[in-house]
């Protein structure tokens, strides 16, 4: 039987630690309220993971990461309709157009982006099908999970002072009125410049994320940013100022969650 539960209860940096330790070959579905993922492994190391939203086939992979130009992306995409990643990755490495390790670290950097959003989702049903992989034409690497898990752990953190800074994702932006908040004399990022073009009290920190193709946790980190450094402030959609609150989550007992833990590691261990 496979396992299932729920993120509420079990957090994806959990999910993969038990999964490593166990050494589990199969497939991780997570479903939650707007997308649903999907990350395979081969004995405890990330073989394969997609986004529900996302193409999966290698000219989007190569085209996401900038291997492959926009016109070229289409003309690959278009003569390669029945051809599987791997037939495609022969074709491409064979015609000097791409190299192999031009593939390999696309679809390196794309399986654990992959899980670095799924990093920030707290809310939706996992299930592990144990055995089950992707389809033979499928590329699928073997990557460890250690530098992962780390980096979740990391991000997590940085997750939750950011849902305390900014609770609300439906709270809008407005520049400030102070004296000397000058944008033209700061330095901004690319992302940022991204979101202050944006910044107006009609439009919220979720439909500004929505529009910049930015996660959760990279909108609010942004915007974080920008509020720090004096430039905005929260706003109401109608245009009323609003304080930013930590909002009350409730935290399970320490001793509950243990106990839940060892739980579930006997249990993948023993399917």
């Amino acid at each position: 039987m496979a396992l299932k539960g729920n993120l509420r209860d079990f957090s994806i940096n959990q999910l993969l630690n038990l999964i490593h330790l166990a050494r589990k070959t199969g497939t991780l579905v997570v479903e939650g309220p707007g997308d649903s993922a999907w990350v395979s492994f081969r004995e405890g190391k990330l073989a394969y993971s997609k986004m529900g939203a996302d193409e999966d086939n290698l000219s989007a992979i190569l085209h996401r990461s900038k291997k492959l130009s926009r016109s070229h992306y289409n003309t690959i995409k278009a003569r390669s309709a029945n051809m599987s990643d791997k037939e495609l990755g022969l074709l491409l490495i064979n015609a000097n157009y791409i190299s192999q390790e031009d593939i390999l670290a696309s679809l390196r950097s794309e399986f654990i982006g992959v899980l670095h959003r799924l990093f920030t989702w707290v809310e939706g049903m996992f299930r592990f099908e144990d055995g089950v992989m992707p389809s033979d034409g499928k590329i699928t690497l073997q990557i460890g999970l250690e530098n992962i898990i780390i980096e979740g752990s990391r991000r997590l953190r940085e997750w939750e002072q950011l849902q305390d800074e900014l609770p609300s994702m439906d709270i809008a932006l407005k520049f400030t009125d102070r004296p000397g908040a000058d944008l033209r004399s700061v330095n901004l990022s690319v992302e940022e410049w991204r979101v202050v073009s944006y910044i107006d009290p009609k439009n919220t920190i979720k439909q500004i994320g929505s529009t910049t193709k930015m996660n959760d946790l990279e909108i609010r980190r942004v915007v974080y940013g920008l509020l720090q450094a004096g430039l905005v402030e929260l706003v109401r959609p109608e245009g009323m100022v609003v304080e930013r609150k930590k909002p009350s989550f409730p935290v399970a007992d320490a001793e509950e969650q243990k106990s839940l833990v060892n739980k579930i590691i006997k249990r993948i261990r023993s399917l």
